[in-house]
């Protein structure tokens, strides 16, 4: 590239990133990692400086995109269900390396801040989704039902198994029934701090912990095996199920731990081919798992693959985030939807319905309901990350572990 051209991209890049700063005010995004100064000596001329771990907006954004395009009526063609495994790769890939840096830095992982963190960051945009969907099922504009139980089940994170074992019919507002995925997570997340705690203090090395984590994912694999052969399986009991589905989140931590490319030293423009052939041959089995359709291969192995397609493909993502496949990851665009890409996944689908249930019309045509359901969901997360997160994020920050010693860090969770 020239110099000319490196001038005018430097212009676009900054009038696009201006733009977007109107959208989101400081741009908080979620997966930042600060550097907190040191007490230096005089005459200690080190810079630190804030830093974000390249390229997950960008993979978030993708996710929710592949998410919405699948519900839309394109799950033929886009399968919705990959961008949830992504979704739960990135959280345990993230979150891990948050853990981490919280140990270095304080020597211990503050379990109950751990937890009003993640209550503080989830729950205001899901309570403003749900009395949104309940507020139109109750009017007649929404189909589904109201109940206590389906709410109760809703609000504590009890979704997947409330609809696999003990949901008697349609007892949940329509467009609601997503947030399974995120009682997989939550599940997830109620033991892994105590479990990294334990294993952090023996102490464990990384790769020790990894491959621990390693034998969880054989041993989930194991028992969706078990289940696909068992009688009376069906095939919503290995997919919804957090049981079933945890390893997809492990995978994530694996990567953390094992092979952080955080903690690589950061590489720009090209890749060697030897990186080049790993990422194709991960590119190869991620397509292998979405056009191989035998019925026991999707609800066992097909989880397993994908989460060591993740791996590599995270991997260079982040260390590589300048290189030409990787950069637009990083452009204000992809940020600024990553950043919205939890309240758009909350939302997403109620909309969807909602378009269906008044305006068929719209709903039968893909190519126009994707757009209006995307657009809609875009506002609706601007206006939770302009209304209701700038309180709630004034809280997390209160439950912040503090250094125990003067030292380079890194910030938790924001």
């Amino acid at each position: 590239m020239s110099p000319v051209e490196q001038t005018a991209q430097t212009g676009r890049i900054r009038r696009g990133k201006a733009f977007f700063a109107a959208l989101v005010p400081d741009q908080p995004w979620t997966n930042v990692i600060t550097a907190r100064p040191p007490r230096v000596a005089a005459g200690d001329t080190r810079v630190h400086r804030t830093e974000v771990i390249p390229s997950l907006d960008g993979l978030r954004a993708i996710s929710v995109l592949i998410v919405v395009l699948g519900h839309s009526g394109l799950q033929a063609l886009v399968p919705g269900g990959l961008g949830v495994t992504i979704f739960f790769f990135l959280s345990g890939y993230l979150i891990s390396t948050l853990m981490l840096a919280e140990h270095e830095r304080s020597g211990g992982i503050n379990i109950l801040n751990f937890y009003a963190r993640r209550m503080f960051r989830l729950m205001p945009p899901l309570v403003v989704t749900l009395a949104i969907a309940y507020g139109l099922t109750y009017s007649g504009l929404l189909a589904g039902a109201i109940t206590s139980k389906g709410l109760a089940a809703q609000l504590l994170y009890f979704a997947n198994y409330y609809g696999l074992f003990f949901d008697p019919g349609n007892t949940i507002p329509e467009g609601t029934g997503i947030l399974w995925s995120l009682a997989v997570e939550e599940h997830f997340y109620i033991f892994y701090p105590l479990l990294m705690t334990l294993l952090l203090a023996i102490p464990l090395r990384r790769r020790t912990i990894g491959a621990l984590l390693g034998i969880v994912c054989l041993v989930v694999l194991a028992w969706r095996i078990h289940l696909v052969q068992s009688p009376g399986f069906f095939a919503d009991r290995t997919y919804y199920a957090s049981d079933t589905r945890i390893d997809s989140i492990v995978y994530g931590c694996i990567l953390a731990l094992v092979m952080n490319p955080v903690r690589q030293p950061r590489r720009s423009g090209s890749m060697s081919q030897a990186q080049w052939g790993v990422l194709a041959i991960a590119a190869g089995a991620m397509l292998l798992t979405l056009v191989y359709r035998d019925p026991a291969f999707r609800e066992t192995t097909r989880y397993s693959i994908q989460g060591l397609a993740l791996m590599p493909s995270f991997y260079f993502a982040v260390r590589f985030s300048d290189n030409h496949l990787f950069r637009h990851l990083n452009s204000p665009w992809a940020m600024t939807l990553g950043t919205y890409s939890y309240a758009i996944y909350l939302i997403h689908y109620v909309v969807i319905r909602l378009i269906d249930n008044n305006v068929p019309a719209v709903a039968a045509k893909s190519y126009i309901l994707f757009p209006t359901a995307l657009l809609i969901s875009i506002a609706f997360a601007a206006a939770i990350e302009r209304l209701v997160e700038p309180y709630f994020r004034q809280l997390r920050r209160k439950f912040r572990t503090e250094p125990a010693r003067t030292q380079p860090s890194l910030a938790d969770y924001q």
